[in-house]
């Protein structure tokens, strides 16, 4: 074995970082481009179902709630670019591969926001799921990847927090309010279980992801942590769960089977707003390019002048 690559080695074993300088495996910077390209694109096309609501909120409140939401959504994106800009990408090239379809981001955003429910739905379900999958990224092998996550995660928490309270209000309302809250529980819990990514024997990247350390726990286990944790949640709201075979055994909450026809339905580009999703997305980085030629210019003027 090479010395490089038993330094690398002694670092994984060590629980030790990597960092941006050190030597690495190319299969390791393959690995971390795309999980990292990935979860940046999520945060940024995510921002589209929520922000549709905030001209729409019931209160100027949840309004401000809201914007501020989707606003740390766009600087999740921000910081996991940079993060992968330190293995010497593009992030033009990251957004380019976004925009052609090459690089994909979470199913659960392929999914439309029918009802102002669907706003908590999406705080208590989605970025609930979101943060039992990315706290133990907090300690992940690769050092810019992990540091971006710490912040990430406590906003994640917030947000969490924020749609627990917004569908408790509605559960605890109206007889119509509390229909519209579990509507939106019934339509987003088995996206939210299909986050965590396909089956453990059916996963392609998670043995190698996990024996380089970038994570820490596979789709399975982080899927079953989500559920024991949501499921008393969900009785605190006053809300079921939409699952008939959920039932309490040794230990953990078992529950049923996942339509994962529909999850490589999604992923492969038929979801419901699949098309719309990446046409938004698009649009708005067209409509961008004045910004960024703008801020080139600008640079360019100052280095010169320098």
């Amino acid at each position: 074995m090479n010395r490089p690559q038993q330094q690398f080695d002694d670092l994984i074993a060590a629980d030790e970082r990597i960092e941006p300088r050190d030597w690495m495996p190319e299969g390791y910077r393959r690995t971390l481009i795309r999980q990292m390209a990935q979860h940046a694109h999520s945060e940024i096309i995510g921002m589209q179902p929520e922000a549709n609501w905030i001209t729409r909120a019931p209160s100027l409140r949840r309004k401000a709630i809201l914007i501020a939401k989707v606003q740390d959504e766009a600087g999740h994106g921000l910081y996991l670019y940079a993060a992968a800009e330190t293995l010497g990408v593009r992030r033009e090239d990251l957004l380019d591969a976004l925009h052609t379809g090459r690089q994909r981001y979470s199913s659960i955003f392929n999914y439309p926001t029918l009802t102002w429910a669907d706003v908590g739905a999406i705080g208590w379900l989605v970025d609930g799921a979101a943060i039992v999958n990315q706290v133990p990224i907090c300690r992940s092998s690769y050092g810019p990847y992990a540091r971006a996550m710490v912040r990430i995660c406590k906003e994640e928490s917030f947000h969490q927090r924020q749609g627990f309270e917004l569908l408790h209000t509605l559960a605890h309302g109206t007889p119509e309010q509390h229909a519209m809250a579990q509507d939106a529980v019934d339509r987003w819990w088995w996206p939210s279980l299909m986050m965590f990514g396909p089956p453990d024997a059916e996963s392609t990247h998670g043995e190698q992801s996990m024996a380089w350390k970038i994570k820490r726990h596979s789709n399975d286990e982080l899927r079953q942590r989500f559920v024991d944790m949501t499921v008393p949640q969900a009785s605190a709201l006053g809300l079921s769960l939409p699952d008939p075979s959920l039932r309490f055994e040794a230990g953990h909450w078992v529950y049923g089977e996942i339509d994962w026809d529909e999850f490589a339905q999604v992923l492969a580009g038929n979801g419901p707003c699949n098309r719309q999703r990446l046409e938004h997305r698009r649009a708005a980085h067209d409509d961008g390019a004045w910004v960024r030629e703008a801020a080139d210019a600008y640079a360019a003027k100052h280095e010169a002048a320098a």
